[in-house]
């Protein structure tokens, strides 16, 4: 096969896209990703085998999160900047001073031209691990890296760390080259994966807390003015508050798109006065809706879906660890500083965007938020008039059986509330289903890394109604995933103790049968079935 790659929900005929990604990405474009993972695994063994202390590789410590962040689905898709990604590896790798000598291959890979390092990718990719179980949580814990990074990255971006973050990626990188860990070895370093991406999730929490403010309870408009303006998706707050900075006084408006939709939220957002609120949906509808905006994108992270024209590729503009071939990519300068007057100037050639839609939708549900709803959610539940919590956080995609969670939502009880964080929310944010007492039925706690508010709201129940644990509690876990940030978050919610977890819309591929049956034994993994089946059993 000219390619293998199982990482996302899309993998081809549930097994594995092997001719092209289902995402979009070339064979080719896998092939260097793999590549790039195998240098990082390299560079992590020279590291632990000399016992490198994390605080001197300051360098290293960025370009191995950014590098893996650079190989999440959809992320990017341009193979030089990939090629350019392995020799910034390597170079990094040699600074080092270590001899390769008794080290595993990985550790003395040197980049040569394309094409014989595209042939080199064949001998090192997914299918390099015969062992189908020792593959799968080999992948498994890949995966979770691979979230993790993403999240470290932009509190990195911020201003804070956390070394022992690092130190844990490259024990993990390391440790997937390792032919003497067993089967139980791995499955120990899976929890492990799901510990630090706790710790991840709570470094970029404070990250962006402390920067922009706990996100208030806001209701986002998500219709047009007449303005002409930038979209901006992806993740990454820093790059949203230079753009609005950048963008203050232009006449040039700004709104969000997908997973940017809490950026509405922040208090230190709400002072510009130029920014309108969030246009459009979900990821995987940009292709319509970048056409109807009209302006210029920018996309500070992943969920790129291919541009089908060159006229719409010359409108998207990508950062950080997003890039796609022909489109304008903004670097920053050494003080992590970025100059969007590219994308400013092209905003005001172009018209207004055009409405699609009008109205507002409600958000802002963070831990800090719900905490001071607390007395009130804790009233509701022991009146009664909250019989069950439901978390449906996760990512959102384009196939037809996601409708799934869109149905599954207008048909949960009315004394049902559903605590939710990442895209999978545009599922059902926009429907009609009231409140509580005052209390949504639908509280948004932000971005996918924000399922750590989820978890942290869960815990604050737990001490409140006096239970031993959160399984005790009238919580229920229905949870879309997509891509490997959503495998961090399952990992996360595993270590935690939380059990009997549904993964829909498929279980992941690279989940082998035996793997697949320790979860279920273990944790109680389960995937979905009919929208009646299922709340039924989740109202039982």
């Amino acid at each position: 096969m000219s390619m293998f790659c199982y990482q996302c929900q899309e993998a081809a005929k549930g097994i594995g896209c092997d001719i092209r990604g289902v995402c979009g990405k070339s064979e080719s474009t896998a092939k260097m990703q793999d590549l790039l993972i195998y240098t990082l695994k390299g560079a992590s063994e020279i590291v632990i085998r000399r016992g490198l202390d994390v605080t001197g590789l300051g360098k290293l410590n960025y370009e191995l999160v950014n590098s893996l962040f650079m190989t999440i689905t959809n992320a990017n898709f341009d193979d030089d900047a990939i090629d350019r990604q392995i020799r910034r590896v390597i170079d990094l790798r040699n600074a080092l001073g270590a001899s390769t000598d008794g080290l595993n291959e990985a550790a003395a890979y040197e980049a040569g031209d394309r094409e014989t390092m595209l042939a080199k990718a064949a001998e090192i990719g997914v299918l390099a691990t015969e062992n189908e179980d020792v593959r799968s949580l080999r992948e498994l814990v890949i995966y979770g890296l691979k979230g993790m990074a993403a999240y470290t990255e932009h509190a990195y971006n911020i201003g804070k760390e956390n070394n022992e973050i690092y130190a844990f990626l490259y024990e993990a990188l390391a440790a997937t080259l390792n032919d003497g860990l067993s089967v139980d070895d791995l499955v120990a370093l899976t929890l492990k994966t799901g510990q630090f991406g706790v710790a991840a999730m709570a470094l970029l929490d404070e990250a962006n807390t402390s920067k922009y403010g706990n996100p208030e309870i806001t209701e986002v408009n998500i219709g047009v003015r007449g303005n002409p303006a930038i979209l901006i998706s992806g993740h990454d707050l820093t790059d949203m508050e230079q753009l609005l900075e950048q963008t203050k006084g232009t006449g040039v408006d700004v709104y969000t798109h997908s997973e940017m939709l809490p950026a509405n939220y922040y208090p230190a957002f709400k002072k510009y006065d130029n920014f309108v609120g969030n246009y459009g949906n979900a990821w995987w509808k940009q292709t319509s809706e970048f056409t109807s905006f009209n302006g210029p994108v920018l996309f500070t992270t992943n969920c790129i879906v291919p541009p089908k024209s060159e006229a719409l590729k010359n409108k998207i503009f990508t950062t950080g660890a997003a890039g796609f071939p022909g489109c304008i990519h903004i670097e920053a300068d050494e003080n992590g500083k970025k100059d969007f007057s590219a994308i400013i100037e092209m905003a005001k050639t172009l018209p207004a965007p055009t409405e699609i839609e009008n109205g507002t939708i409600i958000g802002g549900f963070a831990h800090e938020q719900v905490f001071a709803l607390a007395d009130k959610v804790v009233d509701a539940v022991k009146s009664g008039a909250i019989k069950k919590f439901f978390v449906m956080a996760g990512c959102d995609g384009r196939m037809k059986s996601r409708e799934y969670y869109t149905e599954f939502a207008a048909a949960l009880p009315k004394d049902t509330v559903i605590l939710t964080a990442g895209c999978a929310k545009y599922r059902y944010n926009k429907l009609n289903l009231g409140d509580i007492g005052g209390i949504p039925r639908v509280l948004d706690a932000g971005q996918c890394n924000d399922s750590y508010s989820l978890a942290l709201i869960a815990l604050k129940l737990a001490e409140v109604f006096g239970v031993e644990s959160v399984n005790d509690l009238p919580i229920a876990y229905n949870i879309a995933w997509y891509e490997q940030k959503a495998v961090i978050v399952l990992l996360a919610l595993l270590y935690l103790g939380v059990k009997n977890i549904h993964l829909g819309p498929t279980l992941p591929a690279f989940l082998s049968a035996n793997v697949a049956k320790v979860l279920v034994e273990n944790f109680g993994i389960a995937g979905i079935g009919t929208v009646e089946d299922d709340i039924e059993l989740f109202m039982s």
